[in-house]
């Protein structure tokens, strides 16, 4: 095993994190490499040393105490591409990689398959583990294959697309865990086949398709669909934006429950997933329950964004603790209106729900 990134100085993830709340971990390290991310892992798996692997930061809700533990944060990876004779582009991208940076060379070099998955912050790495998805696109669609570390084998595997276990945000990588903290699986590269071209695919999402002035199904130019996206997710404060709160967030903050048809509320909207199950729209059901965009508790320096639902904010100088309270607030309120209980999508450092 490669000898470890050096320890650094050990910052506060309030800076790390894209919801800017969190205090500092005992250590840092930063892993510019996938050799350099094993050996981190590896080193502090062997002291018995609880370890929080980071990419981009954009899922993760950390305590205001910080973590007594060690970030390892994963930074680049870099690039390869390989074309098999059949039409078939295959690009293997490490996962410490920009995934909205990707996404943008995908579209300019015609690789046809990511486009709507335009304006995601974080990295590579993470869009397997959850399965990433938005305007009727999912990264396992295209991804082929994914090459893990696995930490109680301690060697490398990689794992085929059908091996992944792929459902709606939710994989074999967020299945098989260690710990609250972190997988079993330390994701290496993933590896996407695209089958070049200048259009998207069929486009899915109704919204999407009427922003672009065609009909669902059909298809549209690449740099027009990325462009359409990133204007829709600015517009609901999903585009990383220093200067605007409403994106200091960790994006949707719940999933859209998976249920019963029977469960469905009158006038929620639905959508079938196959298996005798539907998927209802967590923002309907908040903003049924009475919590409207810009909702916040008295004296908190956190809301809901004045754009979205799904988001909580951090409107300046927050704490997590506050950010937990009006979480709980929204996921009570729709169990009570409703009786469903809503679901947090990131994950949750020395803290809960």
């Amino acid at each position: 095993m490669p000898d470890p990134a050096p320890v650094e100085a050990a910052p506060r993830l309030a800076d790390l994190t894209t919801l800017r709340l969190g205090g500092p971990a005992r250590s840092y390290v930063a892993a510019r490499s996938a050799d350099e991310l094993v050996a981190a892992v590896g080193e502090a798996d062997a002291a018995g040393e609880p370890v929080l692997v980071l990419g981009g930061g954009s899922n993760v809700v950390v305590a205001d105490d910080g973590l007594e533990g060690t970030v390892v944060h994963v930074l680049g990876g870099g690039l390869r591409v390989e074309a098999d004779g059949c039409g078939v582009v295959s690009v293997t991208v490490g996962a410490g990689e920009s995934w909205d940076a990707f996404v943008g060379q995908a579209v300019a070099n015609g690789w046809a398959g990511v486009e709507a998955l335009s304006g995601i912050p974080g990295t590579v790495g993470a869009t397997p583990i959850q399965n990433v998805g938005a305007y009727g696109q999912e990264v396992s669609q295209t991804i082929a294959r994914v090459r893990v570390w696995d930490r109680v084998l301690k060697g490398q595997r990689t794992f085929a697309a059908g091996e992944c276990g792929f459902g709606y945000r939710h994989s074999r990588f967020k299945a098989d865990r260690l710990d609250a903290w972190g997988g079993r699986h330390l994701v290496l590269d993933v590896t996407f086949d695209f089958h070049p071209g200048d259009l998207s695919g069929p486009v899915a999402y109704a919204e999407l398709a009427r922003t672009l002035g065609v009909e669902q199904g059909q298809r549209a130019p690449l740099v027009e669909v990325r462009e359409a996206v990133l204007d829709l997710r600015r517009s609901k404060g999903m585009v990383l934006d220093p200067t605007d709160h409403d994106t200091w967030s960790a994006g949707s903050f719940f999933t859209n429950p998976v249920v019963d048809p029977a469960r469905v509320p009158e006038g929620a909207p639905s959508w079938p997933l196959g298996d005798g199950m539907v998927k209802t729209s967590a923002a309907w059901l908040i903003e049924q329950a009475g919590f409207r965009k810009g909702y916040r508790l008295d004296g908190a320096r956190v809301s809901l964004s004045t754009k979205h639902t799904l988001a909580l904010t951090n409107r300046g100088g927050a704490s997590t603790a506050e950010l937990l309270e009006l979480a709980r607030a929204v996921r009570d309120g729709v169990q009570e209106k409703f009786g469903i209980e809503l679901v947090n999508e990131p994950v949750t450092v020395g803290c809960s729900l």
